[in-house]
């Protein structure tokens, strides 16, 4: 099982990735060791979790979220 992820920066940005474990990933985001992106915006919080059912679904729909505007984003959370 695989899960696409959002996660709120100090500077308010929204970051989104993959994994199979999120509590892990979110700790390895906060302690600046899982991209060079949250290393230097830090991740705050954990906005929004999807399951997927394998890797391949997640990378896709990861993409699909990348290239949404922060607007279509925050829609996706609030639901």
């Amino acid at each position: 099982m695989y899960f696409v992820y959002l996660l709120e920066c100090k500077d308010k940005s929204i970051y989104t990735g993959i994994t199979t474990d999120v509590a892990r990933r979110f700790e390895q985001h906060k302690a600046g060791t899982a991209s060079r992106y949250t290393r230097s915006h830090r991740a705050m919080k954990i906005l929004y979790t999807e399951k997927c059912k394998d890797k391949s679904r997640a990378l896709r729909r990861e993409a699909e979220i990348k290239r949404w505007s922060r607007k279509d984003k925050l829609s996706l959370i609030a639901q």
